[in-house]
This record gives structure tokens, C-alpha cells and sequence, in this order.
């Protein structure tokens, strides 16, 4: 069962979202070989902007952008510290630099959640 979770919310210009998706790829696959027990990616389907907040208002989305919704899964904080310890050191993650992300980070919203409750159909 997961104990932590890093979640994001982020603007992706629709011209980039494959070469985002490329990008997260290997960043997915990266996390995993180093422990993250599961690490999602999606992409704005049914967000429309809200009369005081919503997903595409928080990033300020543009309108050749689209919002997307990621997480990723660990075990504990402690496991999720030193998971991404080692992420940020990896030449895979350290090699992309801001100026290959294609979104603007300044816009990322991010953080880290501990699950207070957790269901799972059977």
C-alpha cells in the first residue's frame, strides 16, 4: 500500500505533448528501476476552467496548452527522499536541463501528499 505520493499539475503547450510524453517515458522508467512503485502521466480530457479555481486556471493554461495530472507512488517519504535523490543524480534526468523541458516549470505545481485514505476495488 502506498504511503506517499509526489503529485503535479503542469501546462503543456500541444505542439511539445509527444515530446513530453518522450521525456516522461524515460523518466517513468527511471523512477521505477530505483523504487517508485507506480508513476502516472495524463493528460487533460474533461477540465474545464472553474468560476474561482480549476486545473487549467491554476497553471494559468494557455490556449494552445492542455493541462496534465501526474503522480507518482512510493512507499513511504523516506523511500520517496531517496528515490529521488538518486533520480536527480541519474545522467538520464540530470542531462535534461530546463532549457529541454517543454513546458514552462515556472508554471509546474507540485508537492508531496501523504494518502489519508486509500481504497482499492477487488
Amino acid at each position: 500500500m502506498a504511503n506517499y505520493v509526489d503529485g503535479f499539475v503542469l501546462p503543456i503547450p500541444k505542439k511539445n505533448v509527444d515530446k513530453y510524453k518522450k521525456i516522461a517515458k524515460l523518466a517513468a522508467k527511471v523512477w521505477l528501476e530505483y523504487g517508485a512503485l507506480e508513476y502516472y502521466e495524463c493528460m487533460g480530457d474533461d477540465v474545464k476552467p472553474g468560476k474561482v479555481t480549476s486545473f487549467p486556471q491554476s497553471v494559468k493554461l494557455k490556449a494552445d496548452e492542455v493541462v496534465f495530472f501526474s503522480w507518482i507512488v512510493y512507499k513511504s517519504r523516506a523511500q520517496r527522499d531517496r528515490i529521488l535523490k538518486k533520480v536527480m543524480a541519474d545522467p538520464r534526468i540530470k542531462d535534461i536541463g530546463p532549457e529541454m523541458m517543454p513546458f514552462d516549470g515556472k508554471r509546474m505545481i507540485y508537492g508531496g501528499f501523504k494518502p489519508v485514505i486509500t481504497l482499492i476495488a477487488k
